[in-house]
């Protein structure tokens, strides 16, 4: 842009509290916090696609074509300094405070700016509490409803050299906490947000590392069980076992918790060692160790006294039907309970293998103990997903799912999982609303489960329900913050819900954790497609099918819509004749709504709704999903589209 000329940019002033008092008092401290903060800072100025201004002693001035960017990146610097705090002693905190506003700005020979914005940043940027971060109405109104937390009005400000009074929002923080007079104070972790830390496989067997990992997911699912606490879920925690050197302090701020605890186990023959201890992450400090020496037939009352032993070290008050279900023992069946360790083992590998894998190991389960409402509910777990995922013909895979979840409720009708299943079964049985409400039953049963959030979630985003959809996957990641799936689910959320850069935001954060994720890279390709950047969204969509190895046709579909967007039909046409040709050689009814889907996106409407007749009478997995999917775009209009929306139960759509 040449000198002199305006131009609009969001303007950020940034620079830390009471510097100049620490300067005077301590002067070597000041210079090594000041070098701290720009290491910290100028990589997230860049990461942002933020422009250094120049430095203003401790401040820096930096600009921002986007507003968004901006916010972004102020609320990252907030978060990376907060996480650099936490381990240090009060004195030597880096408490950084800043202020944006959008406006023009003028460019000199020299490369630096002057204008009404840059001097409206600097003067809100004082309005900021330690650790803030405040913004005008200029910027509120372009990145309103596009940024996920919230934005409060502190009201019009008079500020120093403006004429006007200037309306101020400051962004409230995950971890502020608002005072009935509006001001914000920082909390420290919550002790009672807990994570149970992958146990250490301490067997002479490499082989009872499903052991180790069984015990991890059944503790969790026990000490979610007390409501006053939050647990995070077995995904988050999971990340930890490739890291077991990871300091405590690190992990307790990634997790945002205020307890860990840790343990191993060793299984040999019929006995069982288990050590355990919980953690409180401020203070690094054992609230609590145990350990014991067991049968393998006492596990549970292990697993009982743990639970209680952690309620009372946090002096949380166990409620009756809590303590009921704590201290329930699931079988009495050493080998049904070591069967269904090793199913679940098989079942996060999410392929069909791992499925069928599983099943035959929760079958032998209930061969042993014909009255093990777990194994049946994770039989019903596995058959619904090869049903959703087709990789099963999806009415035998849905019935059977049915009959397993209904044998698991008989046994137990507060296993919110089967109560999941069941959803799924009647959602393909097109009976939306009553699997809506066994998704809002799974949640009554135990909301410290991230998957009940999950699973609501995608039920509510299937039938348009988007603000409320975003709700509840904002619960899901509070308990399971680290979760790859959750992370793209909530991808998905925003990506229906029309908006695109949350949801790339959250993919991207998905792959960080698991960059094999499919349904990460197949949704952050259809983002990237609604967002008109086709070739990175083809690139994208084609990685999730090569990482899904065939689970799902529908990313075919996905890819199709791609190459018609892009005006590659030839391309999409070929994807046609591959799934015509599988569903041919399999004899198998599978891919229907794909094939639908990619019809459609042709422009070939009446074999788009002949095979959308036939995917309804084949009861395909994915049917459901078209009330919202891009694909079928160019069907909304159609009488008959509409007619097979209603007899799916969606809402009037006419």
């Amino acid at each position: 842009m040449p000198e002199g000329e305006r131009r609009l940019a969001a303007i950020m002033f940034t620079d830390i509290v009471n510097y100049t008092a620490l300067a005077q008092r301590d002067e070597s401290l000041s210079l090594a916090m000041l070098d701290e903060s720009r290491k910290m800072l100028r990589p997230t100025f860049t990461a942002h696609n933020g422009k250094e201004i120049k430095t203003i002693g401790d401040a820096f001035l930096v600009e921002f074509y986007s507003a968004l960017d901006a916010v972004r990146c102020a609320y990252d610097i907030q978060r990376k300094s907060r996480e650099f705090n936490l381990s240090l002693p009060r004195e030597k905190r880096m408490v950084l405070r800043i202020g944006i506003h959008l406006g023009d700005v003028i460019e000199d020979s020299e490369g630096d700016i002057v204008g009404d914005a840059v001097n409206v940043a600097s003067r809100i940027q004082s309005l900021a509490h330690g650790g803030g971060v405040c913004l005008t109405q200029q910027v509120f109104d372009h990145v309103r409803n596009k940024f996920e937390l919230p934005l409060k009005s502190i009201g019009k400000q008079s500020l120093k050299n403006v004429s006007v009074p200037v309306e101020v929002y400051r962004i409230v923080m995950p971890w502020d906490s608002v005072t009935d007079n509006g001001e914000t104070k920082m909390i420290e972790p919550d002790r009672k947000r807990i994570a149970v830390l992958p146990f250490t496989n301490i067997s002479s067997d490499p082989n009872d590392e499903y052991f180790a990992d069984g015990m991890t997911e059944e503790l969790i699912s026990t000490i979610s069980e007390i409501s006053d606490l939050a647990v995070i879920s077995r995904t988050s925690v999971m990340q930890y076992k490739k890291d077991a050197t990871k300091h405590v302090a690190d992990i307790g701020r990634e997790l945002n918790v205020g307890c860990l605890i840790e343990g191993s186990a060793r299984k040999a023959g019929n006995r069982v060692r288990v050590a355990v201890q919980l953690i409180e992450v401020e203070s690094d400090r054992h609230l609590w160790s145990h350990s014991y020496d067991a049968s393998l037939e006492d596990i549970f009352m292990i697993q009982s006294e743990i639970a209680h032993s952690v309620a009372e070290s946090l002096k949380v008050k166990l409620l009756a039907r809590e303590r009921e279900r704590i201290e329930k023992i699931p079988t009495s069946s050493v080998e049904a309970h070591d069967l269904c360790l090793r199913g679940m083992f098989f079942r996060e590998r999410v392929t069909k293998e791992g499925y069928e894998l599983a099943i035959r190991c929760f079958e032998k389960a209930i061969e042993k103990d014909r009255n093990y409402a777990l194994a049946y509910g994770e039989m019903a777990t596995c058959y619904s997903f090869l049903g959703f995922f087709e990789m099963h013909p999806s009415i035998e895979a849905y019935y059977k799912a049915q009959a397993y979840a209904e044998k698991a409720l008989a046994l137990d009708p507060l296993l919110p999982e089967a109560h999941i299943v069941i959803s799924r079964v009647l959602r393909n049985s097109w009976k939306l609303a009553e699997a809506e409400a066994e998704l809002r039953s799974a949640v009554d049963l135990n909301p410290n489960l991230a998957i009940v959030h999950y699973a609501l979630s995608g039920g509510l985003m299937i039938s348009g329900k988007y603000d409320e959809a975003i709700s509840e996957t904002r619960k899901a990641l509070q308990l399971d913050p680290k979760s790859p799936s959750v992370l793209a689910m909530a991808g998905t959320v925003f990506l229906y819900a029309g908006k695109y850069d949350e949801a790339v935001q959250h993919f991207q954060a998905a792959l960080e954790i698991n960059p094999d994720s499919a349904f990460a890279h197949g949704n952050l390709g259809l983002t990237y497609v609604q967002k008109g950047i086709l070739e990175a969204g083809i690139a994208e969509i084609k990685k999730g099918i090569e990482q899904s190895k065939g689970i799902a046709p529908t990313k075919e579909n996905d890819l199709a819509y791609a190459y018609v967007k892009a005006g590659r039909l030839k391309e999409a046409r070929d994807i046609l004749t591959e799934l015509l040709e599988m569903r041919e050689k399999d004899k198998e009814p599978r891919a229907a709504t794909a094939i639908a889907g990619i019809y459609a996106n042709l422009g070939e409407i009446d074999k788009s709704l002949e095979w959308l007749e036939r995917a309804y009478e084949e009861h395909s997995g994915y049917l459901v999903s078209i009330f919202n999917d891009f694909t079928f775009d160019n069907l909304r209009s159609e009488p008959r589209f509409k007619a097979l929306l209603k007899k799916i139960g969606f809402p009037d759509v006419s």
